[in-house]
């Protein structure tokens, strides 16, 4: 009989399995009142793999032969890439007028590497690479930029460095006309710019994926741990500090406070941003 499109119905309790395991292989929660949101995020792997029941789906992610590939449609399938160029600025510039001031009076050898671990579609990273060339960085110092995600199809979007007119609402027009030309496709990003970007596949809950980008001075991972739960958040703040030199920095989304966590920040006014900061023993930053 073939297989024929249909609405899936997930239940309670293959919901609350479900649910469980993509939690703990991704970090990210899906609350009692969400199961729906869940099915519909998944309803395309399921068309995809010919599946009839949300059990099945489950067993192939648990046991199945090919799990491990599937679990990156399903990171694709999960992801939220709503981001766009030039976003909560004061951030970026508390790096580019500070942080990097400082790493640089302090050391002229050692490059400055920053990561942006939730990356997305790529205009948070080649953001702060904007930032940074205007100001003239790249031809004063050695600086490395990571860019990160859990989907491989939105670093895939990244690498291409193709936009559309959503991800410019907040760009000044001087920068696009600086660093992008328009195509048949959308807008292109420099390419000499893109260059000063390494793009990888990581899933903040995989500790061997985290540490293979160690160690770091400052991480963006902004607009990310909304969507993840308190077990989560207190497991990628662990990794993080672990992975941050010392002085190291760590900007979240300005929705987002940590206060409610035991960890071994400091919270910092910077520049009119806050950050919070992993110090030098005996140092104040």
């Amino acid at each position: 009989m073939p297989f024929e499109p249909q609405r899936h119905h997930l239940s309670e309790s293959e919901f609350t399995i479900l649910r469980d395991l993509i939690h703990d292989r991704t970090g990210l929660y899906f609350e009692n009142g969400k199961r729906e949101l869940l099915a519909d995020k998944l309803s395309g792997r399921m068309y995809e793999r010919q599946f009839r029941a949300f059990i099945d789906y489950y067993y192939l992610l648990r046991f199945g032969p090919g799990a491990e590939e599937e679990w990156k449609h399903v990171l694709d399938a999960l992801s939220v890439q709503e981001t766009y160029f030039w976003r909560e600025m004061d951030q970026v510039r508390a790096l580019v007028e500070i942080i990097a001031v400082r790493h640089f009076a302090n050391t002229c050898v050692n490059p400055l590497r920053i990561w942006s671990a939730a990356c997305a579609t790529g205009e948070e990273p080649l953001t702060i690479a904007m930032a940074l060339d205007q100001a003239g960085w790249f031809e004063r110092g050695p600086i490395e930029i990571i860019a990160s995600d859990g989907s491989q199809s939105a670093l895939t979007r990244a690498q291409k460095g193709i936009y559309r007119e959503r991800s410019f609402r907040a760009l000044p027009q001087a920068l696009r006309d600086r660093y992008f030309k328009q195509t048949d496709e959308g807008w292109q990003v420099d390419r000499a710019l893109a260059r000063r970007i390494k793009w990888h596949a990581v899933n903040l809950m995989d500790r061997a994926q985290i540490s293979a980008h160690r160690p770091v001075h400052v991480i963006f991972c902004r607009n990310v741990f909304i969507y993840f739960s308190d077990d989560a958040i207190s497991r990628t703040l662990g990794e993080f500090h672990q992975g941050l030199t010392a002085p190291g920095h760590l900007f979240v989304g300005v929705s987002e406070s940590l206060l409610r966590f035991q960890h071994a920040f400091e919270l910092q006014e910077m520049g009119g941003a806050f950050v919070y900061v992993k110090p030098s023993k005996g140092q104040e930053i």
